[in-house]
């Protein structure tokens, strides 16, 4: 591999915008991990119950700054998790408890998305609510009665259709993994954006069902082709403001992986940014890692400029078997970089 980076380089402390924090023991165990890489965080609430109001919104905050602990850089950035039944005032009071996004799960499309949205038509009237309170709509874009390789690209009318019916409304299209869907948010008003997770960026169906089944890296949606790997690539090396890093980093334990009903997600939260450094030192460039991870995501969310930065050196390390009791993306092998603890910028 040329190593076009140099072997030590600072960056804005990055941000993620789509990750799960769990609850209880695991949100104590999982927030450390995410709280030692990135600073502001889009935080997912398809919780057991979900975060839907106020009161379970302002509450899980302060559970998961709690579980911070030491980390004054990490700002939890909070979503609620849409029903057909949240009304105008109920938009409006979770806009003024803080919420930054509002989630769309179709119904069945994920883990614990069995009380998802039924009926995406029946939501027009909170997404006329959501963008008068300007709130971003994050949306897990799959139809789940479609042929698992096909439920991404099978959702994407509907999101021409609400960025067409809604042109105020900011989207975010989560965890992208088509071509398709690349070519589509490129084709929408600047309204309309993306998240990339750095496991659709290296990995393809092939790593969980080419050789052996891999339950630890199957998720939703599932990684596809080569080709659509590929221009998923293009879309995060491009100079595209659209696309930005979101994990989708999700803890499961063991016994739910490794079962007869596994859990969809991959925990990458410790290993994203080496593992993007690597990606963009052999795909892009030293700006394009810095926009992708540290800017385009940060401007689109209307969130200011980090105080922090990292210091990133090229020094090997392997990557545990287990963070608690969940195996991570690369578990055993090596990867490249360290990251010192995140410092206040000078001056800032």
């Amino acid at each position: 591999m040329s190593r076009q980076f140099p072997d030590t380089f600072s960056l804005p402390l990055p941000d993620d915008f789509h990750l799960h924090l769990r609850q209880d023991e695991a949100l104590l165990r999982y927030v450390p991990d995410a709280a030692a890489s990135f600073g502001r965080v889009i935080v997912m609430p398809n919780t057991t119950p979900p975060i839907r109001d106020e009161h379970s919104l302002s509450r899980y905050r302060e559970q998961i700054m709690t579980a911070a602990g030491d980390a004054p850089w990490f700002v939890p950035l909070m979503t609620f998790k849409i029903a057909e039944s949240h009304t105008a005032d109920a938009v409006r009071r979770l806009a003024e408890s803080g919420a930054t996004a509002g989630k769309l799960y179709p119904q069945g499309a994920t883990t614990n998305a069995e009380d998802g949205v039924s009926d995406i038509r029946a939501a027009w009237p909170v997404f006329a609510a959501m963008e008068a309170q300007d709130l971003v709509l994050c949306i897990h874009g799959e139809d789940p009665s479609s042929f698992v390789l096909d439920r991404e690209d099978a959702f994407l009318p509907i999101v021409d259709q609400i960025a067409s019916d809604f042109p105020r409304l900011r989207i975010v299209l989560e965890h992208i993994t088509t071509a398709r869907a690349v070519d589509l948010v490129l084709r929408l008003p600047d309204n309309v954006a993306a998240t990339i997770t750095v496991h659709h960026l290296l990995l393809t169906l092939d790593a969980i069902i080419g050789g052996f089944l891999n339950p630890h890296v199957f998720c939703k949606p599932v990684m596809k082709r080569p080709e659509d790997r590929e221009a998923l690539a293009r879309a995060a090396c491009s100079d595209s403001p659209k696309f930005f890093f979101g994990s989708d980093s999700a803890p499961h334990p063991i016994g739910a992986k490794e079962s007869s009903c596994g859990c969809a997600g991959v925990y990458t939260a410790p290993v994203a940014m080496p593992l993007l450094i690597d990606f963009f030192e052999r795909h892009g460039t030293m700006e394009s890692l810095r926009a992708f991870c540290c800017e385009r995501g940060r401007r689109f969310y209307r969130v200011p400029p980090s105080d922090y930065e990292v210091t990133y050196t090229r020094e090997a390390w392997t990557v545990p078997a287990t963070y608690g009791d969940v195996v991570p993306l690369n578990a055993g092998r090596a990867v490249s970089w360290t990251a010192s603890r995140p410092t206040i910028i000078s001056g800032g």
